[in-house]
């Protein structure tokens, strides 16, 4: 719970000094963005590290011979895998059906059910990430 105390903060001020940075324009703007991205990088592998590394602060009994095997935090770390996963996946091919759905409407205003239909099939990828997710939670 502290290691989300202190990285909201620095996310929320990564995030707000990147929006800044792209007002900017040019070759400056974009190397400082991909320079606060390999930060953000480091102090996310940086935490992670910590995260993993530490023991069990107040666990008891069976919960820290399950701790202590690390198969809670390893099913964790791999739902969320999954989502973000899923997540970008989702998001690329959204990206592309939806552009092609708008080209084709553009020329076809009939083809807009099926259209849609491919652009939520694309989104179905996110779901069954989420579904993986909620398996792996159960598990742990």
């Amino acid at each position: 719970m502290i290691a989300w105390l202190i990285a909201l903060p620095v996310v929320a001020a990564a995030f707000l000094g990147t929006r800044l940075l792209l007002r900017r324009r040019g070759r400056a703007a974009v190397r400082l963005i991909v320079a606060a991205d390999a930060a953000l990088l480091v102090g996310a592998l940086a935490l992670l590290t910590v995260a993993l590394s530490g023991a069990p602060a107040q666990a008891s009994g069976a919960q820290a011979a399950a701790q202590a095997s690390g198969s809670g935090s390893a099913a964790l770390i791999g739902a969320s895998i999954a989502v973000a996963g899923a997540s970008i996946g989702a998001a690329i091919a959204v990206a592309y059906t939806g552009a092609a759905a708008l080209a084709a409407l553009s020329e076809r205003p009939e083809l807009f059910g099926r259209a849609m239909v491919i652009v939520g099939l694309a989104e179905g990828i996110a779901i069954y990430g989420l579904v993986v997710a909620i398996i792996l939670i159960g598990k742990a």
